[in-house]
């Protein structure tokens, strides 16, 4: 997975990339309050897939989205969003139904953030894989990102997933997969996870997974906790996934410390088929504004840095400062741009800019 050199300008990079998901509707609380504590919501565009392609689209990647959204003036201002980022919308199909929404309530302290989601029977999920022109969304496309949310909703999506991963690698693109394994999702219907998403990252050139993802898809017992060793634990899985998954290149995880809502270091690991272990420097995070979509900012950058020509390690390093930089900007996007993160990454001063 290499490319060009880094550069700004969005024609440098080969080929486009398509992210195929639901965009959703972020309803949070204010501040720290817990939900309708008063009578007011502050409302962001959303969705894992699309926060990807917005991250991407700032970093300078032709980026398009697909799926299916409510044909009323709820999808028209989530469509706007993304248009104004710069993200391709053409193919997400406009029909009847319902926008998918997500109710956030921010932790404090001791007290951890919570998400209640609202997305049953919404468009997107309702929207089997038939009503998708796969081949012409897929044209010209030189990776396809998708992550494990959009099979979570339904038959219908997880069909749809499989399908699109499909025929991205028929039009030759790389597929890229997100574990993002949400238990709440897959409960509130009768799917079957470990098969389901078996059968999607056996599409996956590149993973984002850590131990937890993998043993779900390989119906394995995580077993007790084990903080002390992350590296040799993630390696672990990683060699029982790439033995597994022949296709399978890469697996990129971010490990979390937790010492507060407002408190965590964050590193990030890379295992190759070769048997390679990159570890990326740990970065102290204080005073999180907002830490909703930290993933999917990893996860583009570290698709950036590889379709960059970026060797792999620096790849993870700048996946990571990426979701560092997330973690500072309000809403599920991260709108941080490519020279925000390489300062990050030479760890410039935090003087004012002026």
């Amino acid at each position: 997975m290499t490319g060009q050199t880094v550069c700004p300008d969005r024609i440098a990079f080969p080929g486009r990339i398509v992210c195929f998901g639901e965009l959703l509707l972020r309803l949070a609380a204010p501040g720290r309050e817990r939900l309708l504590q008063t009578p007011r919501l502050d409302v962001h565009i959303g969705g894992a897939e699309a926060n990807v392609a917005v991250s991407l689209a700032r970093l300078g990647h032709a980026t398009a989205m697909a799926g299916a959204i409510a044909d009323n003036p709820l999808g028209d201002a989530a469509l706007g969003e993304l248009r104004r980022h710069g993200v391709d919308v053409e193919g997400v199909l406009r029909r009847d139904g319902r926008m998918g929404l997500y109710f956030l309530a921010t932790g404090a302290g001791l007290r951890p953030s919570e998400v209640l989601y609202d997305r049953a029977g919404s468009t997107f999920a309702l929207t089997g894989a038939a009503a998708y022109d796969w081949p012409r969304l897929m044209a010209g496309a030189a990776l396809f990102h998708v992550s494990g949310v959009t099979p979570a909703l339904g038959q219908a999506t997880a069909d749809a997933a499989l399908a699109a991963a499909r025929a991205a690698h028929a039009a030759g693109a790389l597929v890229s997969f997100d574990g993002n394994y949400r238990s709440k999702l897959w409960a509130a219907w009768d799917g079957d996870p470990r098969a389901i998403l078996h059968a999607l990252i056996a599409e996956a050139d590149l993973a984002f997974a850590d131990h937890r993802d993998i043993a779900v898809v390989l119906g394995e017992d995580d077993g007790p906790v084990d903080r002390s060793e992350p590296a040799a634990r993630f390696a672990a899985a990683a060699a029982r996934a790439f033995a597994a998954f022949p296709r399978l290149r890469r697996i990129a995880a971010t490990v979390r410390h937790q010492h507060s809502v407002d408190d965590h270091s964050m590193s990030a690991l890379m295992a190759t088929r070769d048997g390679a272990l990159h570890v990326a420097p740990t970065h102290a995070l204080h005073g999180i504004v907002d830490r909703i979509g930290a993933g999917d900012a990893f996860a583009a950058g570290v698709l950036h840095g590889l379709l960059s020509g970026m060797a792999d390690a620096e790849s993870l390093h700048f996946g990571l400062a990426a979701a560092c930089l997330k973690h500072s900007i309000p809403g599920d996007f991260n709108l941080a741009d490519r020279d925000d993160v390489l300062a990050l990454m030479r760890n410039e001063r935090l003087d004012v800019k002026r």
